[in-house]
């Protein structure tokens, strides 16, 4: 296919290529492969100033994504790759090829670095989904920093890149640029830039931005950061964003509020105990969706509220093709049940062959898991309708599923996303968390927005 890059894109790429550090913020949709394989094309095979890059990638998108869009562009021939995925043996028979890029997944860059018996001669690194950096906690974090001053062009991706506040920032900038700009150490930029919120006693749960420290992180970052937003340069879809209202009996909103409030409930004479407010949290979610797991992973049903709503908006579908986001595996489990019921052919998103089958419009119900099937994957081809029959706290993964649909390449006029949301539960929580942090996201996207009149 022939490419004709929109003048965003070829400031994206200029900006790779003029950058040897880069933080790219590409709004979902926006084709930030191409445009860094464009980038990636000219610095291996034109100018010749990088010789071996490393792409670390989400498994799907690493496996699918990546090798997919290289042979999809006419421009890109002769960029040659290797896919370093499966097992060990196949890992290490992909990284001795004799290639230009190598793409491996994120699950196995500690392998790399620290098992393989491979030296880490790679001039170039990409990142795709910086955001999966956030953690300095992470073995990936840690054992990616000490092969970091071997890199000499590193190229951060992602469209949400601080999808739980402003604190992410730091593992991943310090990931870029050796932390030059938030600080070489978290505890100081924390000091710097934030105040403690939530805590109990000694004991910190959360903290604030102190007032101007969100337009300083900014600043200090925008010389190697640029910023789009989709709606901004691509005509895209309208989104229509829809909450769909399920309410408990009296019995099972009793049932519900006796977990809240007392961390024990017993269903079917077994006790179910919540320990912390995370475990609350889960219980309540778990509730909320209709099932709740007890000892040994037992499922208890509860309700079967929310899988009467999925009933009704299949069938108000008409026919068209409904993606169907789910967190928990009981939800998986229950919603399996009521499709095999119904007589509705379905099938999980998590393999290859599956999503060609969505894409190609085979399935009228594809399920997925927002943690396994969020990053990276096309599948605008084979519908315009997303359900959330259960929500998830992360912000990145919502939008990112979202953005499986909602983005460039949709055949359709309208992208419709309906909520299926318990009444007086934790659900109504859930949408008030994800729409608090987007106002962090949507400020930081906005402070290093990439000005195109500009550069002109």
């Amino acid at each position: 296919m022939k490419y004709s890059p929109h003048d965003y894109q070829k400031y994206a790429t200029d900006f790779i290529l003029t950058h040897p550090i880069s933080a790219i913020l590409l709004d979902m949709g926006l084709g930030k492969s191409v445009i860094t394989l464009t980038a990636l094309y000219d610095l291996c095979l034109d100018s010749f100033l990088v010789r071996k890059v490393l792409i670390i990638a989400p498994l799907r998108v690493a496996r699918d994504t990546w090798p997919t869009e290289i042979k999809k562009w006419d421009h890109l021939r002769g960029l040659t790759y290797s896919v370093a995925v499966g097992t060990a043996e196949e890992r290490k028979a992909a990284l001795l090829q004799r290639v230009s890029l190598y793409i491996i997944n994120r699950e196995n860059l500690q392998w790399l670095i620290e098992e393989s018996g491979l030296g880490f001669d790679y001039d170039m690194v990409v990142i795709d989904e910086l955001s999966s950096f956030k953690s300095y906690q992470a073995k990936r974090f840690r054992s990616f920093l000490k092969v970091r001053p071997l890199v000499k062009r590193i190229v951060g991706l992602t469209g949400t890149p601080s999808s739980n506040g402003l604190m992410d920032l730091w593992a991943e900038f310090r990931v870029l640029d050796y932390g030059e700009r938030l600080g070489r150490y978290i505890t100081r930029y924390r000091n710097r830039f934030f105040t403690p919120d939530k805590r109990n006693g000694q004991i910190i749960f959360s903290y604030k931005p102190l007032p101007g420290a969100e337009e300083q992180i900014y600043k200090a970052i925008s010389d190697i950061t640029i910023s789009m937003k989709a709606a901004d340069h691509l005509q895209m879809p309208e989104c229509v964003l829809n909450e769909v209202k399920v309410r408990l009996s009296e019995k099972e909103k009793k049932m519900y509020d006796s977990l809240k409030s007392k961390l024990v409930i017993s269903l079917n004479g077994e006790e179910i105990d919540a320990l912390n407010a995370a475990a609350l949290a889960g219980k309540l979610s778990q509730m909320a969706n209709g099932a709740v797991y007890g000892e040994d992973k037992k499922v208890f049903p509860f309700h079967e509220r929310k899988l009467d709503a999925l009933e009704d908006l299949i069938e108000s579908a008409n026919g068209k093709p409904v993606l169907v986001a789910y967190w928990f595996q009981h939800d998986l489990q229950r919603i399996e049940n009521r499709l095999h019921k119904l007589h509705i052919p379905f099938s999980t998103l998590n393999d290859s062959v599956s999503i060609e089958r969505w894409n190609s419009g085979e399935l009228p119900v594809a399920l997925i898991h927002p943690a396994s099937a969020g990053h990276g994957l096309n599948l605008q081809s084979g519908g315009s309708t997303l359900i959330w029959f259960g929500l998830t706290w992360s912000l990145e993964l919502y939008q990112q599923t979202n953005a499986r649909l909602w983005r460039q390449g949709q055949k359709s006029d309208t992208v419709v996303i309906h909520h299926i949301i318990s009444e007086g539960t934790i659900d109504e929580r859930i949408m008030a968390a994800l729409r608090s942090k987007e106002k962090t996201q949507t400020a930081l996207i906005d402070a290093v927005k990439a000005d195109l009149e500009v550069s002109k």
